[in-house]
């Protein structure tokens, strides 16, 4: 194997070993801290593993000569924990048993597969013991008892903030905390187009019953929103959040037959609530059937 070979293999493998720990965190960047020392163990191992792999490939081939001290360590140790015996001695370790001109050795089992049977051993005491005695660590169940808790708390906390509401389902608000925060909004931020009471400057008069863009809670919420950029409109759902569009259209509705000084001419057309039945209409139409 020449060296450029070894190279392009030892990058490969370093990158491989990168890429899989990452991986495990990017999954549990979230986690508790028992996920994250689980997952440094694991980057540990890779690491591990990583320089081993380079050992072989930069040694492969090699005279012991041109091996260093601390590589011939690392077979001593190789050798020690697979404690098996050399070609040269596998007479001593030959079974009386042939099958077929097949002889038996009477190998021992590798010291690192009992070192890691007894670690497992260990392992399940410890896990007994932590999930099941003294419950240090959560149960899958009660895990996932406390994601779902978690979770409600957010979404509360989303809710209670307006992430929800949109142009379908947002409904005006009528009680005067409401009101009062959306009043707060309009006079910082829509005063300088439609006046101090709404009576319309640069703006239209949002007073009376005429509308560009069409009125009610639904349009007015879309149109603060969305903004219309043909007539000057801002959009504001970058700089306000849905629960503050919500109030400030609120307020705007409360403001409808105020009749404010110097009230700009009606722009648009006069607008009705298409959801609020006439209720002439429906008078008469109940005559009609008597």
């Amino acid at each position: 194997m020449n060296s450029k070979t070894n190279k392009i293999t030892v990058w490969t493998l370093f990158l491989f070993t990168l890429l899989l720990p990452s991986t495990a965190f990017a999954q549990e960047a979230e986690s508790d801290d028992l996920g994250k020392v689980f997952h440094i163990g694991v980057m540990a191992f890779f690491l591990f593993v990583f320089i081993i792999l380079i050992t072989l490939v930069a040694y492969h081939n090699r005279t012991d000569e041109e091996i260093p001290s601390l590589v011939r360590a690392w077979q001593w140790f190789r050798k020690k924990m697979t404690n098996s015996k050399p070609l040269e001695e596998e007479d001593t370790i030959i079974l009386n048993h042939e099958y077929d001109g097949i002889k038996e050795l009477d190998n021992v089992l590798p010291p690192w597969w009992k070192y890691l049977f007894y670690a497992t051993i260990v392992f399940a005491m410890i896990y007994m013991l932590n999930y099941h005695v003294i419950n240090v660590w959560a149960l899958s169940d009660q895990e996932y008892q406390e994601e779902v808790r978690v979770a409600d708390e957010k979404i509360k906390e989303l809710i209670g903030s307006g992430a929800f509401i949109n142009e379908k389902n947002v409904v005006a608000l009528t009680d005067p905390a409401s009101i009062s925060l959306g009043a707060q909004i309009f006079q910082k931020n829509c005063t300088s187009c439609h006046g101090q009471k709404a009576e319309g400057n640069i703006g239209p008069n949002l007073t009376d019953d005429y509308w560009i863009n069409g009125g009610g809670i639904h349009n007015i919420f879309k149109t603060i929103s969305n903004g219309v950029l043909a007539k000057g409109m801002l959009s504001w759902k970058n700089q306000l959040k849905n629960k503050e569009i919500q109030q400030v259209a609120s307020f705007v509705l409360s403001l409808k037959g105020s009749n404010p000084p110097n009230a700009k001419a009606p722009q648009g057309t006069i607008w009705s609530d298409p959801t609020v039945k006439d209720s002439t209409k429906v008078r008469n139409d109940s005559l009609k059937t008597l």
